[in-house]
């Protein structure tokens, strides 16, 4: 039985790994509890070993809870582009400060491997589609940067310290537990939410934009197999390789729906190339758009009762959007 270690791990994703990990592994779950919620892992489960800890602050605690830890994965981080225009500290001290003292805890734990979570907004607006992993990094928001300095700290570190790490770029990561509060990166709970509250829809522009929606089980699967790479240093694209337009996902919801000015800045594409994590993980996305709207549409309920971003706290960020590009 190997003993791992999720940060993030009451959030939408890290629970969901956590979920995968501990059917037979011991797991230890690292989480401050800012976005994620308790109720996201089995706390009944004996192999699940719960801590809430701030990651961006560096204690004999938290190093201790590394020790004989076989892989981390380092999930913990916020999200969201809008709020990080208004609040960059934050976002540098949580992710990148957070990921620097992760990095500590590992070196000095011996940890064999670590699998981060970075994100596909480092490419900004890509000139190429599908974009792979070469592709020109724009960070045109300090949550995007924070992302990235948190990327750029594992590699780094991995090649210094002689650590094995792996970072994957998620894409457009959807499913249960999905958060219901934030922009485009929670459109689905986003959506599901103002359904149940019996509010239109809310579309950013014309519905006519794209966007690769990856499955939160496939996203797992990835990390997972990122885990059991031997050679370090590797970074992954992780989408499904199809893109999207939101119109479709609406009507798949609702008929119900309304539209607000599209925000400056906003790719109208967005498709991974793949490729790469196929070949040398042999790893694949099996859940398409439609067999995930289901589950979500089968699972409504879940949302019951979570935050609502309605349409008036959608413009009023909007308008926060744009009143920084015209700084």
């Amino acid at each position: 039985m190997k003993k791992y270690l999720v940060t993030g791990g009451c959030g939408f994703i890290g629970s969901h790994l956590v979920d995968e990990l501990s059917k037979n592994n011991k797991v230890i779950v690292l989480d401050n509890l800012y976005t994620g919620n308790k109720k996201n892992i089995n706390l009944k489960n004996k192999n699940i070993n719960f801590h809430k800890i701030d990651l961006s602050k560096y204690n004999k605690k938290l190093e201790k809870l590394f020790k004989n830890v076989d892989t981390v994965f380092h999930l913990a981080g916020i999200a969201d582009i809008v709020p990080s225009i208004t609040n960059p500290e934050l976002y540098f001290n949580v992710n990148v400060n957070g990921t620097l003292n992760i990095l500590r805890c590992s070196k000095i734990n011996r940890v064999n491997k670590i699998v981060y979570a970075a994100s596909a907004s480092c490419y900004g607006v890509p000139k190429k589609f599908p974009t792979n992993e070469n592709e020109e990094i724009k960070l045109n928001y300090p949550y995007a940067l924070s992302k990235k300095l948190g990327e750029d700290l594992i590699i780094h570190w991995g090649k210094v310290y002689n650590l094995n790490v792996s970072s994957l770029r998620l894409f457009n990561v959807y499913g249960l537990r999905s958060r219901t509060s934030g922009a485009y990166g929670a459109a689905f709970g986003v959506f599901l939410a103002q359904k149940l509250n019996n509010f239109p829809l809310t579309i950013v522009g014309n519905g006519k934009q794209t966007r690769d929606f990856i499955f939160v089980k496939d996203v797992v699967s990835a990390f997972i197999s990122s885990s059991k790479l031997k050679k370090s240093g590797y970074i992954f694209n992780v989408g499904s390789g199809v893109e999207t337009n939101i119109n479709y996902i609406a009507s798949k919801i609702s008929s119900k729906k309304i539209y607000i000015p599209k925000r400056p800045g906003e790719p109208d594409r967005s498709l991974a190339d793949i490729s790469k994590i196929k070949r040398i993980l042999k790893w694949k996305p099996v859940i398409s758009i439609d067999q995930g709207i289901n589950v979500l549409l089968k699972n409504i309920f879940y949302w019951k009762g979570s935050p609502v971003w309605t349409p008036g706290k959608i413009k009023k960020a909007t308008k926060v959007w744009f009143q920084y590009l015209k700084k």
